[in-house]
Order: C-alpha cells, then structure tokens, then sequence
C-alpha cells in the first residue's frame, strides 16, 4: 500500500509538471499569435473561436458567413479593406489568417485607373487643341460685350489643358529635367493661375519668392505651386467670406529651400487621401494635382507635408 502511495504520489507530480508545461506551451502559443501581424482565428471543429489575436477582433469578421472546408485562398472586404484569407486544419481545431493585401488592391486599380485616363487624355488632347485655336480666333473678331465669355470659354480650356498634362505625366511618371533658376522666376508660372482660373473671391496672393538660385525642373516645380494655388484658391471659394488670402513663404534651413504656401481657406476635410491619386474631397477635384505635386517633389529628393501651425502645404527641396 505504501509503495501504491508512493507511486500515486509521483503519478501526481509527474501530471502536474506536465500541466504546467502544458501551460506554458499555450501561453506561449497565444503570445506568439498575439504578436503575428496579421490576423489569426483558432476555431473547434464545430465552429466555435477557441482564440483569436487583436487583429482578428479588429476586423470583426462572422465566422460563419466562411465556408471552412475550402482549401484554397479567398478575397474578402471588410471596412473598405480587402483580406486574403487562408484556412488550415489540425487536428481538432481549424486556423484561420487574414492578410491585409489593401495596397496590393489599391495599386492594382490605380494602374488600371492610371491607363485608362491617360488614354482619355491622349483622345482629349487633339480636340482641345483645335477649340483653342478656334477661340483664339473667336476671340479677336468679336464685340467688347461678348469678349468676356470668350475669355471664359478660353479660361475653361486652359484648365482642361492642365489636367490632361498632368494626367500623362502621372501615367508616364517623372522625368527631371533640372537647370539653373531663381526662385522669384516662378512668380511668372504663379500669373497664369490669376489670368486663367476662374473665382469669385477678393483674394490677396502675396509671394515672397527671393532672388535665390537653385537647380530644379522649373516646369514641374511651377506645376506644383500653381497646383497649391488652385487648391488653396477653391478652399477659399468654399467658405463664406468674401475676401481670401494666399500666402508663399520662403526660407533657407539646415541645407534645404523650405517654401510654405498658405491659405485663408475652408479646412482639408479628409487629411489622410490627400496625397491619394484619384481621390479628392473637392468638388472641383480630379484628384491628381496632390498626387502629382508629390510625386516631383519626391523626384527632387524633397519632401512636402502638412503644415501644424497653419493650413498649408510645406516643401523642402535640398539646396
């Protein structure tokens, strides 16, 4: 009996042990799920989550709208994201993971966007290039009364003009063609915005673009200020008051041109699509002129961000 006891005894202390392992086998298992970046559910056979990561609540995903017994890789959406999900079995219990494959998505339609538009652009071009010539035309042969709708209908067509520039250059991508210039030059691309795009507002435009050199594209470093300006231009027109201000603003710092565009304007209502192609908060927006301002900054080996203590756009290009 004694001998029993004993042997009883170290039975006990055997399973005890291997409880404890057990334990820290499992807590470690959910440790490890816990830190994985992507989203795991661990389900019985019945359905049932035996656990499930941070990510995987987050999602929020019904188990049972999945079909468990594929064995292949499935696209869902869910909270304007799009997942693969994998699903395995083991023994008892099924494994479910979600990749977030959103920027995978995201690029894909761009591409596809990014093709189409350019060849709309390309149709577009031709046809705009003739009403110009015709409205040039019209323009000088009629009366004085009907001479400001004209100058209109041409306003009109020098804004489509941009757009279908600045749609293929995006769908071609960059290219630099950098010289020599100083920056009060670009006050002259910054005239074209006042004489060409229409507005209502009393708006003061104060640009204080020194006599300083610098090696750049001085096309595509016009494009993005007049961008800024019509961005900064409609915001105005979108509040209630009748008189707006646009600032550029220029200093040197720690090895960089710094320019600061401000404006009195209504306030970005989406903060995280505006650097977005394709996407704008804007009525008037087709998305693009943000997109493409980054796109030559960055070819620039510069940087353009919000700016914290007023509503505006900050650009650093090196020196």
């Amino acid at each position: 009996m004694k001998l029993f006891i004993e042997q009883y005894a170290e039975v006990e202390k055997q399973m005890k042990v291997a409880k404890e392992e057990h334990k820290r086998v499992e807590d470690l298992f959910i440790g490890v799920i816990a830190l994985l970046p992507i989203a795991v559910w661990v389900l019985e056979n019945d359905g049932k989550i035996h656990m499930q990561n941070q990510k995987a609540k987050e999602i929020g995903l019904d188990i049972s709208s999945i079909n468990l017994e594929k064995d292949h890789d499935t696209e869902i959406e869910r909270n304007e994201k799009n997942y693969i999900l994998q699903i395995a079995h083991f023994d008892d219990k099924v494994i479910i993971s979600a990749t977030d494959n959103t920027k995978v998505k995201q690029n894909e339609r761009l591409l596809s966007m990014g093709k189409m538009a350019a060849h709309l652009a390309h149709e577009i071009r031709n046809p705009i290039g003739a009403v110009q010539v015709l409205t040039s035309t019209l323009f000088n042969r009629v009366d004085f009364k009907t001479k400001p709708i004209v100058l209109e209908i041409k306003k009109s067509i020098w804004r489509v003009e941009r757009i279908v520039k600045a749609t293929l250059l995006f769908s071609k991508g960059v290219t630099l063609n950098p010289k020599e210039f100083y920056f009060d030059d670009l006050k002259d691309e910054l005239s074209l915005i006042t004489n060409n795009y229409s507005y209502s507002k009393d708006i003061e435009f104060a640009y204080s673009l020194p006599k300083t050199s610098l090696k750049a594209d001085f096309d595509l470093l016009g494009m993005v200020l007049q961008n800024m300006i019509i961005n900064a231009i409609d915001a105005i027109e979108d509040t209630d008051e009748d008189e707006g201000l646009i600032e550029i603003l220029y200093q040197e710092n720690h090895g960089f041109h710094i320019l600061k565009v401000y404006d009195s304007g209504k306030d970005f209502e989406d903060k995280d699509i505006l650097f977005q192609a394709f996407k704008s908060t804007k009525t008037k927006g087709n998305g693009l002129g943000l997109a493409l301002s980054k796109q030559i900054i960055d070819a620039h080996k510069g940087n353009i961000t919000l700016c914290n203590e007023r509503k505006g756009f900050i650009i650093s290009l090196p020196i």
